[in-house]
């Protein structure tokens, strides 16, 4: 006979809600624990035990999209996004590993510090908001945002070195970086040197 009993029935739903969370919570705790055992076996040495990073030619991961981290992680491993290093690195991670390093870097806090070049800086503040009108250079926040915090399939851009972040456009100029959104190839074909290196700086200090 079918429980009829509306109470009881809440109770069942409550008590298998319950252990769904704690299953869910127990499989995050491990999640993290092998995050940190993979960050500290390899990881810190270039990016720092919670993303900080330990020179600007690495990228910053502390505050990064945990989404984009494992898709970098896995387009590194299949061989979409170029490099001897990483691919290494990442060659016997699981998925379930790249997105359980993704949401550690992620819940780290990112580090902001003011540009070292203001004059600079300032330049780059002007292309990143109003882009070129005289080269057709769209604004850079129109895709990554005012604050440049991007989104779950855009990188946050704020607190990134410049070095790195100078070093992708030109990558992207170059077509050496080919693994995401091929409007990045456009925005960066009508892009100066100074125009790369301002936009770098002003970001370093968001």
């Amino acid at each position: 006979m079918k429980n009829k009993n509306p109470t009881r029935r809440l109770l069942q739903a409550a008590l298998l809600l319950g252990v769904a969370v704690q299953a869910h919570w127990a499989m995050a705790q491990a999640d993290e624990a092998r995050a940190k055992k993979i960050v500290g076996g390899s990881c810190f040495v270039c990016h720092g035990a919670e993303g900080e990073s330990s020179s600007e030619v690495f990228p910053r991961l502390a505050g990064q999209h945990w989404e984009y981290i494992a898709k970098q992680l896995e387009n590194f491993k299949n061989g979409k996004r170029k490099s001897t290093a990483m691919a290494d690195m990442v060659a016997k991670l699981t998925p379930d590993e790249m997105a359980a390093l993704g949401k550690f870097f992620e819940k780290q806090k990112a580090v902001v510090e003011p540009p070292k070049d203001a004059d600079l800086a300032a330049v780059g503040k002007f292309i990143y908001h109003k882009g070129n009108k005289y080269s057709g250079l769209a604004a850079c926040a129109s895709c990554h945002g005012a604050e440049a915090k991007g989104t779950q399939a855009l990188p946050r851009l704020a607190g990134q070195y410049a070095a790195y972040t100078e070093t992708q456009l030109k990558q992207f100029h170059q077509r050496e970086r080919t693994n995401d959104n091929a409007v990045m190839h456009a925005i960066t074909s009508k892009m100066s040197p100074l125009e790369m290196a301002a936009v770098a700086e002003y970001l370093s200090g968001k």
